[in-house]
């Protein structure tokens, strides 16, 4: 094996240290920097994902309290016409209520009115009758000294 002679380890070792030093240079000249650049451009991208993230994510921050405020705008929104119809509501139907209730009342004052005069008729009607009752019954007693007009006159003092 050549390696192992030991008149060419001076030759060796003399292009070992030449092939490790261009090595070294090649690479701290033309690979080393490349990588380098690669590196930096990789955490610049990097930088760059992490603050549009970071801003992506305080515009949704920013969209989500603006949709919270919207929706808590819109509830209270809603609530207020709820009230302001409920309340309208309840007038109408306070309004409807005393329609009828005024209504009924000129019904009923309408209806005893008439209750009134079919009263005072049948009232009439009962001293005609009564008074036509006493006269047959005078007739019938044979009483010849009362009339009729007698018998009107005792009995409006009766109703009196």
């Amino acid at each position: 094996m050549p390696q192992l002679d030991i008149s060419t380890y001076t030759s060796q070792l003399f292009w070992l240290c030449v092939s490790f030093f261009t090595m070294l240079f090649i690479m701290s000249k033309f690979i080393i920097p490349k990588i380098g650049d690669i590196l930096a451009q990789r955490q610049r991208k990097i930088d760059s994902y992490l603050n549009k993230a970071h801003t992506t994510k305080q515009q949704a921050e920013a969209a989500l309290e603006k949709y919270h405020q919207a929706l808590a705008d819109a509830t209270q929104k809603a609530e207020k016409t709820l009230q302001k119809t409920q309340a309208e509501l309840d007038r109408l139907v306070t309004d409807k209520q005393n329609e009828l209730r005024e209504e009924l009342h000129r019904q009923i004052s309408k209806q005893e009115a008439e209750i009134a005069i079919g009263k005072a008729e049948a009232l009439v009607k009962i001293r005609e009758m009564s008074a036509e009752l006493a006269a047959d019954i005078v007739k019938k007693l044979a009483l010849t000294n009362i009339n009729a007009a007698d018998i009107k006159n005792a009995i409006k003092k009766n109703e009196q």
